[in-house]
């Protein structure tokens, strides 16, 4: 489903206040990157922000819904965006506390996929050297 260019580039003007945005297409909508972190998708003009435990009962709240798709095999699933209220998306300064959440939560996300710290290798025992031949 083609979406309105008019509507992601809105978007990205209401998350531009906490940092680089970045768009991208996907799921037949689109992606949202700030400073390189996912945080929002959009499908079908609206837009989905990235929640987490802590961050999910503010959005029931304030009457969001959690994005919801069907496979093309039929089965129903979901992720852990909520819609942003509909009252945030009227201007920037009034998204911005909920972009702010959906940052928090793709930063912990972030944070508890980071790789832990490799163990240094053991020193690798050296082989004698055969003598020249000659």
């Amino acid at each position: 489903m083609s979406t309105d260019k008019g509507f992601v580039n809105w978007c990205a003007e209401l998350l531009a206040p906490l940092g680089a945005v970045r768009t991208r297409r996907m799921f037949g909508g689109h992606g949202f990157y700030v400073d390189d972190l996912f945080i929002a998708l959009e499908m079908r003009e609206v837009l989905y922000l990235k929640v987490d435990a802590s961050t999910q009962p503010r959005f029931e709240a304030a009457g969001s819904h959690r994005f919801e798709y069907t496979t093309a095999q039929g089965e129903h699933g979901s992720l852990s965006y909520w819609s942003a209220p509909e009252e945030a998306m009227d201007a920037p300064s009034q998204l911005q506390p909920w972009g702010r959440l959906a940052l928090e939560a793709a930063l912990r996300a972030q944070a508890a996929k980071a790789p832990k710290a490799r163990r240094a290798a053991a020193p690798r025992s050296a082989k004698p050297r055969r003598p020249a031949s000659g």
